[in-house]
């Protein structure tokens, strides 16, 4: 049967029988380039068997794997016995999601990063410590990744947050409770850190990747970045666009991530960057726990918050509400990520009912962790087949 496209064009599928396609609408299947799978070390959390169930339900084809895993994923070796483990779990369940895996930065791996230069998406830097125990604080240790990565044309993705800043502000909050997460870990912090990284870009030449970009401060840097030629591009997540600071009250943990959560502003000004094209991508950062470790008394409880099969209604109900156009959501979520990467189009497709109304629960969500902090959310517009490699998937 043919279905318009978002582009008022048609494609022919073969849907199932009881398949409606008079509400359907086709747009290029998704692609996460931040998700936290979990393999190996934290399964139990999450593995590419449940990740890849999620990523079908939310539309999404095709991710990119991050490399704080257990152990880290820095060296060759490590890297080789992952993309095993996972090319294993996918064929268990039939569900062979294009993956791309990146490889952890250190002070000394620069060897490493050369051996791997064709089996990985680019190397993520922690400049400012996060979940796991990857970080690269050092200054000249920064500039030599950089370096690297520019000689052997390897995207540098920075988890922009400055570890002496965070460091400093934990002295100041000896007795912290979660309300003071976004205090410890402030603006200040991502706007310096995303300073450096710029710097070091102009300087070396590498395409620089700026993830889960929060602040209205990153914004502006990248804006002019952006104007003066330098290779920057920048990531938000579904929980920066959606939820903000006062979501502490409601949600606790739930809403415990890395860079935290920011004010209205903050969050106004990623809108702004979406509709000028300050913002490159959308990334979930998907990163579950289960709800007994976010139970934890702060600062014990894990960051980090689920975000693949949620995305894309979200999206898709901002754009109901004439926040954001189907051309846009096309552009973040599937042809930027492309281009920045430089990876090949495929045909894959998920199909959208734009009028469907549904609400959100926890019990529903394929997730290993089954919980979302926007569980309960009523939204309009919802996913209903995906299309991998020309098998159609119902949702």
């Amino acid at each position: 049967m043919k279905i318009k496209t978002y582009q008022n064009l048609e494609v022919e599928c073969d849907l199932p029988l009881d398949a409606d396609p008079k509400n359907l609408i086709a747009l290029p299947a998704l692609v996460d380039p931040h998700v936290h799978f979990r393999t190996p070390g934290a399964e139990y959390k999450e593995n590419w068997e449940s990740g890849a169930l999620a990523a079908i339900n939310g539309g999404v084809t095709t991710v990119f794997d991050m490399p704080n895993n257990t152990p880290a994923i820095t060296t060759e070796v490590i890297l080789d016995e992952k993309i095993k483990l996972v090319n294993e779990q996918l064929t268990k369940i039939n569900i062979p999601l294009h993956r791309y895996f990146y490889l952890g930065a250190t002070t000394d791996n620069l060897p490493e990063i050369e051996k791997c230069k064709n089996k990985i998406i680019g190397v993520k830097l922690f400049m400012g410590a996060s979940t796991g125990n990857l970080l690269v604080a050092d200054y000249e240790a920064q500039k030599n990744i950089f370096k690297k990565c520019a000689e052997l044309n390897l995207v540098v993705a920075v988890h922009a947050e400055d570890d002496d800043i965070i460091n400093a502000q934990k002295n100041n909050f000896p007795e912290a409770t979660i309300s003071d997460h976004g205090k410890i870990r402030p603006n200040r912090a991502a706007q310096i850190a995303a300073q450096k990284a710029i710097h070091l870009a102009r300087e070396t030449g590498v395409t620089l990747y700026i993830l889960h970009t929060s602040t209205a401060q990153e914004i502006d840097l990248i804006r002019q970045a952006k104007k003066e030629g330098i290779k920057v591009f920048a990531e938000v997540t579904p929980h920066h666009l959606f939820l903000d600071e006062t979501a502490y009250g409601t949600l606790g943990a739930k809403a415990q991530m890395n860079p935290p959560l920011r004010s209205k502003n903050d969050q106004n000004a990623l809108w702004e960057a979406i509709n000028d094209g300050t913002i490159d991508t959308v990334g979930t950062d998907h990163a579950p726990h289960t709800l007994q470790e976010k139970s934890l008394p702060y600062p014990n409880s894990p960051s980090g918050v689920p975000g693949i099969e949620t995305y894309l209604p979200l999206l898709l109900d901002a754009h109901n509400k004439g926040k954001i156009t189907l051309e846009k959501i096309v552009e973040l979520t599937h042809t930027n990520p492309l281009k920045i990467f430089g990876l090949e189009k495929n045909n894959d497709l998920v199909l959208v009912d734009l009028n469907e109304i549904r609400t959100i629960k926890n019990e529903n969500l394929k997730t290993k962790c089954r919980w979302s902090p926007f569980d309960r959310w009523e939204l309009k517009g919802w996913p209903k087949y995906t299309i991998l490699n020309n098998k159609i998937y119902k949702v």
